[in-house]
């Protein structure tokens, strides 16, 4: 029987919702003329959700781990998987491609490849990297997992994030080049699979050392995208969650949710719930962020964003009208039959 791991459904919640609102944030910094000074609420907002997508493909390493040999074989293996990504992916580039951002330049066959139908896809395409290698890399799991070996890996994957963010952004298409990027992550899920107990261990031990580490690096990864924009006005300074310090702070934030969601008091079967949407949000958010703006983001932005008080509230309310709307659609659609296999 497969098994089940609550804090993982809340921490792929928590995750979904830090995509939402790093969109939700950037769009308005793109508003405000990338003028980060004066949005600096924004910006702190924007930039201590970066964990969301390199926690996403550390849920996918540790599931996967937990539960792949209860698949009879190899082909069996990516039958399951790949059928519970690719009609929902098909059916979403189709809906971005032709109906949400029409002025697409490139065809829609490489668009699939890519994940270029829309900004938020890119993300289904390299997990498909990682399905595919994953049965090589739980076969030598234990050489993969030896000390010297992930130092070495760990070693690797800070100099590709160093290279890309300081150096020179890498030329590959997304899925590659993000992959590249993320491999780490990847591991570092399928080992904490095998090491449940000792994660919760390590974060008792560690508690209050590990939350005042978490909180800095949130302030640094802030200052650092504020700091580098100005130095380049490159928007990929703040824009990218592929940076050394996002990948220490992921693993560290990843350690102690697991260890908080691991505790009773804080589970609950509501937030379950909301966490089996997930996969639907991830797909929708955008569409819906793109109509909040269109009917309340600009006229609200025009009247609210000149003074602080304002500015302070915005984000939260553009955020909560995009991820609420994102969460009842996606409840109203998993109540149709059938449905949720074609949309996710």
């Amino acid at each position: 029987m497969k098994e089940h791991i609550k804090p993982i459904d809340y921490i792929r919640l928590i995750s979904i919702l830090g995509v939402v609102m790093i969109h939700t944030t950037t769009r308005t910094l793109e508003v405000a003329g990338f003028h980060l000074n004066g949005f600096i609420w924004t910006l702190f907002l924007d930039q201590i959700v970066r964990f969301a997508v390199p926690m996403f493909f550390m849920i996918s390493g540790f599931t996967l781990e937990l539960n792949y040999d209860f698949h009879p074989n190899f082909l069996y293996y990516l039958k399951r998987r790949f059928s519970r990504i690719f009609i929902p992916y098909v059916f979403w580039s189709t809906f971005y491609f032709f109906l949400i951002y029409t002025g697409n330049n490139e065809k829609f066959f490489y668009a699939l490849l890519t994940g270029g139908a829309s900004y938020q896809l890119y993300f289904i395409p390299t997990l498909c990297i990682f399905y595919l290698i994953f049965p090589l890399l739980h076969k030598f799991y234990n050489f993969v997992s030896n000390k010297w070996i992930l130092g070495l890996l760990l070693v690797s994957q800070i100099g590709f994030l160093l290279y890309d963010y300081y150096v020179k952004e890498f030329t590959y298409p997304d899925p590659i080049r993000v992959a590249i990027l993320a491999y780490f992550v990847f591991i570092i899920g399928m080992i904490a699979a095998r090491h449940k107990d000792r994660i919760t261990e390590f974060v008792v031990r560690t508690k209050k050392y590990l939350l005042l580490g978490i909180g800095i690096l949130g302030f640094f990864i802030t200052a650092q995208g504020r700091y580098l924009y100005f130095r380049t006005f490159d928007i990929k300074a703040f824009y990218s969650q592929w940076r050394p310090d996002i990948l220490i702070y992921t693993v560290c934030l990843g350690a102690f949710l697991f260890y908080l969601f691991g505790q009773k008091r804080f589970q609950s079967a509501f937030f379950e719930k909301l966490s089996g949407l997930s996969f639907f949000v991830f797909f929708i958010h955008v569409a819906i962020l793109e109509y909040v703006w269109r009917y309340i983001g600009n006229g609200l932005f025009n009247l609210i964003s000149g003074n602080i008080f304002g500015r302070f509230i915005f984000d939260p309310l553009i955020f909560i009208l995009t991820s609420s709307t994102s969460l009842l659609i996606a409840y109203l659609v998993h109540k149709l039959p059938h449905l949720s296999k074609l949309t996710g």
